[in-house]
This record gives structure tokens, sequence and C-alpha cells, in this order.
């Protein structure tokens, strides 16, 4: 639920949904060419999408609705359902001026803006606006419901880089087309020649923007991003460099099986299962897998789980934390359908990702995540059969924690009847499905917040109940930290009576001077 002036209730976002949905079609869906049918189409069966609007315009129906009317105006105008890599100039792309990147510490990605390498020039504006459209859409199609943190880089721009019709424009993006998107906006290393610019700047964003608005100087930056995500000339540690093509991915790699990856020892054919990978894109989301090395795995890890093996997939997936919710793929169902939750408790350690075959073919899947190190899949690379369903146990490996940057990758593709499930069948199969068949989905990682214990112990006291063999605490051991503990604690407690008799003794001594000297009495002097 949403906080916006007043807390709404389920029921009272329920009937303001419902009633948004009826007062679109009744009053702006008039003209049949008016918006593009499948923003209509999105609006009458997206529940978050309406909730996002009517969020960002604290629950006013009416505002909401022009709020839609603008957005979808600029939708059909741009052709932002049918605008692809190969709509934007080539050019555009190369200067990197533009790009999608990293995380901040909050687990939002990170856009970039590089100002200096933009330059005011009114014949290009158009194509402009449509590549930083192709940015967000392409975001909003990978991570529904996941705001984003713009970052402008100032480093080495000057007034020449500043246009401001196209700032006001990306401010608009956030501001009206893409609602409850913007998780932020730093401005980092803002020369002072600038401030007037961006003083303007404050009037364009309103009230539900004004706040995310941060100013930043490099050594300040750190306090949003960590440095690992940050370039070398802000005191970051990204060797991130932006090259084109392909467009920058998150990296999606194989994770740790459960018994090891296998690597290829045919170092040709591994250099050729890189440059197919890093060729993989998904219709559905305009997706580039990564994959710097090609990884087989054993026949064990990877055959197609059977279905009547009942006790070793309790065995397997006992203690793995169950999907709630469900994305309804075009072959595939995905539970849970936006994140996995991991935490520091041992029995938080382990998430389950049910797949179910929805398809009339068999169907062939691949987990990949952005920090293979941390995470043992199983299986990561199998398949499943037509109206069956497959559970992947996805652990944290070894004394690795999970973080809200983390990512994983479900690959999905259709295979033609009595094609092998072998590894290398499989192998052979990613390599040569077309990109237009592969269907991908994304789960972003939740951190479970521990719980602090109730006792506490005094600075310089250890917890009684730790250590001993195996864990488990020795009895002479426990009674000496006990001692110790009273006997500090007993220290202190004489400490502070003899502090606390003390100050009693100096008010009674200022109070008597006070009665002296208030009656003039011998001895006030």
């Amino acid at each position: 639920m949403a906080e916006v002036g007043q807390l709404e209730s389920e029921q009272d976002i329920e009937k303001k949904i419902e009633e948004t949905r009826q007062k679109f079609k009744n009053e702006y869906v008039q003209e049949s060419d008016k918006y593009d049918s499948r923003d209509v189409d999105r609006i009458q069966k997206d529940d978050a999408l309406v909730e996002a609007y009517l969020t960002w315009r604290q629950y006013s129906v009416d505002d909401a609705l022009k709020m839609i009317d603008d957005s979808f105006l600029w939708r059909k105008e741009f052709g932002l359902n049918d605008l692809t890599e190969s709509s934007i100039p080539k050019w555009m792309f190369e200067t990197g001026a533009v790009f999608l990147h990293g995380y901040d510490k909050e687990g939002n990605k990170l856009f970039w803006f590089k100002v200096k390498l933009h330059t005011k020039d009114a014949k290009t504006i158009m194509d402009k606006k449509k590549y930083v459209a192709f940015w967000l859409e392409r975001y909003a199609k990978r991570e529904p419901g996941m705001p984003l943190t713009v970052v402008f880089d100032m480093a080495d721009s000057g007034i020449s880089n500043i246009d401001m019709d196209f700032v006001k424009y990306i401010i608009n993006c956030f501001k009206v087309y893409y609602p409850k998107f913007l998780s932020k906006m730093i401005i980092v290393d803002m020369p002072w020649i600038m401030n007037a610019a961006w003083k303007i700047v404050k009037t364009w964003l309103g009230p539900e923007a004004i706040s995310k608005l941060k100013f930043a100087s490099k050594n300040e930056i750190q306090t949003f991003i960590d440095p690992e995500y940050l370039p070398f000339h802000m005191n970051g540690t990204d060797p991130f460099k932006y090259s084109y093509p392909p467009l920058p991915d998150d990296d999606f790699q194989t994770p740790i099986c459960e018994n090891g990856p296998i690597v290829s020892e045919d170092d040709n054919e591994s250099k050729e299962g890189e440059s197919e990978g890093k060729e993989l894109e998904s219709s559905f989301s305009s997706e580039v897998a990564v994959k710097p090395k090609k990884v087989y795995f054993s026949e064990e890890s990877q055959s197609s789980l059977k279905l009547d093996d009942n006790d070793k997939g309790d065995c397997r997936t006992k203690g793995a934390r169950k999907p709630l919710t469900t994305f309804k793929g075009p072959l595939l169902h995905v539970s849970p359908a936006e994140e996995l939750s991991f935490g520091t408790k041992e029995s938080e350690r382990k998430c389950l990702i049910i797949l179910d075959n929805i398809s009339k073919n068999q169907v062939a899947f691949k987990v990949r995540t952005t920090a293979p190190e941390k995470y043992r899949v199983k299986p990561s690379n199998s398949s499943c059969e037509p109206g069956a369903s497959v559970d992947i146990v996805v652990s944290l490996h070894g004394g690795y924690q999970a973080s809200l940057q983390d990512r994983f990758l479900v690959m999905a593709a259709e295979m033609e009847q009595n094609a092998g499930t072998g590894s290398p069948e499989l192998a052979q199969f990613w390599k040569d499905v077309p990109k237009t068949k592969i269907m991908d989905h994304r789960l972003r990682c939740h951190v479970l917040e521990s719980t602090k214990p109730i006792l506490s112990y005094p600075s310089g006291c250890n917890n009684p109940v730790e250590g001993g063999a195996n864990g488990h605490p020795d009895l002479h051991t426990t009674l000496m930290r006990v001692m110790v503990c009273n006997a500090r604690l007993e220290q202190k407690l004489d400490q502070c009576l003899w502090v606390q008799q003390v100050l009693i003794g100096l008010v009674l001594v200022v109070m008597m001077f006070s009665f002296l000297t208030l009656y003039h009495l011998p001895g006030a002097s």
C-alpha cells in the first residue's frame, strides 16, 4: 500500500483503480486511433500500472487520468511500443552519452548521463529524445515496478553542454510519462557556473520529485553509490568502459551448480560459445545475455527433473523459501514473479523458483545471475516436459550474503519433439535457437531484515552462551564468563554510586551557600 498524505486501504485502492478505468474508457477512449491500442489494453489489465499513476497523483482520479492521457499521447507520438535498437541512429549509441549500468545502495539501477558528451543541436533533438525513451522503455520491460536512479555526471562539462529543452524533456519523462519511476536524481560535480540553470530545473520538478534531487561532489557520491559501481574519476573502483555494440548489460553469468561447473577444454568452442552468448537477445525484453565463457554441466546435475522422484525432490527443496506470486509468461509460468528473498539466518539462505510449462512442447531453460560466485542453482540448465513443473533451488554459497544489487535471469525456449536433453544437446540448442524465440524473465533479490537479540551485554562482556566446542557452550567457561560480567557490573555500579554521592554532596553545599547568602547570615561572605 502506498502512503500519500494518508494511508489508503486496499479496498479504497481497488475502488479507485476501477473508477479510473471506467472514466478513462468513457471520457478519453473516444477516437479509436487516439492512443496505441496496446497501451489501452494494458491500462485495462495491469492494476500496478493504474495504481502507479494514482500514487504519483496522490490518489486523485482526475489528475491521474490527465497524466495517463499525456503519457499515452506521447507514447504514440514516439512509437514506444515499436521502438527498437535499430530505430535509433547508430552514432548515438556509439557516443556513450546515455546508458544503464550498475546499482545504487538501495538496489536501484543507475541511469547515467555523461553531460560533457551532449551538445545542443536542433537537428538531432528528436533522435536524442527517442534515444532516452528507448532506454527507459527497455528498463521498464526488464524490471517492471523498479525505480531508476539518474546520475548526471557533470565532469569536464560547461555551458555549451547544457540544453535546457532536453533537460526539461528528461524531467517530464519521470514526472509524467513514467510514474513512480524515479528513485533519485543525483547531480555530480556541478560547476558553479551552472547553478542558475539548475535553479530553473528545480521549478520543473514539482513537489513529487523535488525531494529526489541530490547534489554531490565526487567525494560525497559514495553516500548513494558504492565504489564498485563508480568510475575512477569519482574515486570508484568500477573498471567498466562503455562500448558499442553490444548494449551494456548486467553481465549475467552461469551460477555454480550443485556439482560445480565443468568448463569445456576446447578453447575454440569456448570462444565461439562466448560470441554466441553475447548475441542472444530476447524479443520479449530486448535483453542481451553476456556469457564470458562457455560452461557445461555434468549429466547428473543437468538431466531433466523426474516428476516421480518425489523423495529426492523433497530432500533437495527442504528448507527452501516457497514463492507466493507468479509471472505468467508465454512459455513458462515463473514463481516468484519479482524477487527472491534471502536473509542472514540459516533457514533464510535457500529459495525456490518454480517453472510451469504451459506450452505444448518441451521447453529448455537456464538460469543466470549477476553474482555467480555467491549462488548455487540446481538445476541451472535443463528442460521441462509439456504440462510439467520444475523446482529450482537457489541457495547462498559459503559465507556469502545476498545484496539488493543481485539479479537472476530465467531464459526459456521451445524445443522440437524428441530433441535430446543431455548437456551437449542443450549446449548446441542454445547456440542454434533464434534470439526471437527466447523468453526471459528477471528476478531481483530482497534482503530480509535480521532480528536483533532482545538482550544485550555490556561493553567488554561477551555473550555467555557463545563459544564451546562445535558452537555449544562449555559449562565451566559459561560460569566463568557470567562471574566476570557480574564483577564488572558490580564495579561499574560502585563507580555510579560514588559519583552519585559526590553529586549529592555538591548539591547540598550549593543549597547551603544559597541559603546563607539569601538571609545574610554569618559565614556567607
